[in-house]
């Protein structure tokens, strides 16, 4: 990914201030993540932390798989930072945050607890946003219009193995390319789009959920579950994706005028910021 430009840099987050220890955070009306996969080595918490510590919002989405708990359970893996994504939520909830945690078919055992509020974070099974140009938006994972999931959960759990393995090769790819200085970039993602029934499962994928968002006489509808982010117009229903944490690191964010944005965390924001500004943020 290309180093933002000193103009779209102060466009996007303000103007860096001599004295000020850390750059500007960019505030946000709302802010949608999901697909995080915590207990997982492809996890990008990292960055995460990253992306949370320079944007803040009203309300904060978690759409689902925030905690990998199908691989949790066949071996126990929880970074430090995993931990400390945890801690920034939950910090955010405190500082007035509304965090609405809408639990994925990776997490579904939060689908138990539908209702409750736990550290200010409410748990719902779906949920209804209310854009700031008045447009209404179904919130939901997503994993109810993917066939395998639904139908052969047996053959999920072979995918999601083999899904593992691609993402293991993504991890010591990616170490490389850091040794080399170069930025984080998903092989698996990669080869994900260059298969042709990915793509098309994708498209269908998409066309079912804005179908269903139809029917339910909303707007448009804000989903995760295929991690590939996109911003779509089916006849008149807005179709939003807000990515993953492991393979785009992507999030949706609603601007004060009611606009929607993928933003692309691929880097730390300090790496990307200009030489005279990052010399001002030091």
């Amino acid at each position: 990914m290309t180093a933002l430009s000193t103009e779209l840099s102060t466009a996007l987050f303000g103007t860096a201030q001599e004295n000020d220890a850390e750059p500007a955070t960019r505030r946000c009306r709302a802010i949608f993540l999901s697909d995080i996969h915590l207990g997982t080595r492809g996890c990008q918490a990292e960055l995460l932390l990253d992306f949370l510590k320079h944007h803040d919002s009203d309300y904060l989405y978690l759409v689902g798989d925030i905690v990998d708990g199908w691989r949790l359970k066949r071996s126990w893996f929880w970074a430090q930072s995993h931990n400390d994504v945890v801690q920034k939520i939950l910090r955010k909830a405190r500082k007035g945050t509304k965090v609405i945690y809408v639990p994925g078919n990776h997490d579904e055992a939060g689908r138990d607890y539908c209702g409750l509020n736990f550290g200010g974070v409410q748990v719902m099974r779906e949920a209804i946003h209310e854009g700031a140009a008045g447009r209404r938006y179904l919130v939901l994972h997503g994993d109810e219009f993917d066939g395998v999931v639904r139908y052969a959960k047996w053959l999920a759990l072979l995918g999601d193995w083999a899904y593992n393995m691609a993402l293991r090769a993504n991890h010591w790819f990616n170490l490389a390319r850091r040794a080399l200085g170069l930025p984080y970039w998903s092989l698996s993602a990669w080869l994900k789009h260059k298969v042709k029934n990915a793509v098309e499962y994708i498209g269908n994928y998409e066309k079912a959920v804005a179908e269903e968002a139809r029917k339910r006489g909303v707007d448009g509808v804000i989903c995760g579950h295929i991690h590939h982010a996109e911003i779509r117009d089916f006849d008149g229903v807005l179709y939003c994706n807000d990515g993953d944490w492991v393979e785009s690191c992507t999030g949706l964010v609603e601007h004060f005028d009611g606009r929607l944005e993928i933003v692309h965390w691929q880097t730390p924001y300090a790496s990307r910021l200009p030489a005279p500004l990052l010399a001002a943020a030091e």
